[in-house]
């Protein structure tokens, strides 16, 4: 399945503790249930990914919706126009694409040092 009537698939880095973290603070945002995870080490995520190379599929995160993949920063406006409220973050992220993006990679490539700022259990592979 790939997102139930308005669900969007969230597919993460199940092995990443930063990952899991920050999926949990945006579920704790997600009062309508908009959003589904999925481990991209599971069975339904390696379904949901089919489209993108295996090699390419743990360098973000992604989120499907009926059936088109967004992934990184380009996924960004689509996940915060899911939330309550998110809407006005959406159309920021999507009026600046490039900046999104660079963002989100700073991140992804500096999770184990915010880790240790936040005091969060982020043990994960690192995968470039």
């Amino acid at each position: 399945m790939d997102g139930t009537a308005g669900q969007l698939a969230v597919l993460y880095d199940g092995d990443c503790g930063f990952c899991k973290w920050a999926l949990d603070k945006i579920l704790a945002w997600d009062r309508n249930r908009r959003l589904r995870p999925v481990a991209i080490q599971s069975e339904d995520g390696q379904r949901l990914l089919a489209g993108v190379a295996p090699e390419r599929r743990l360098e973000s995160w992604h989120l499907v919706a009926g059936g088109e993949v967004k992934s990184a920063g380009a996924a960004a406006p689509d996940l915060f126009g899911a939330l309550p409220g998110g809407r006005p973050l959406a159309a920021l992220l999507s009026a600046y694409p490039r900046v999104t993006d660079r963002v989100y990679r700073w991140v992804a490539e500096h999770r184990g040092l915010l880790a240790r700022l936040l005091r969060i259990d982020a043990t994960c592979q690192l995968r470039r």
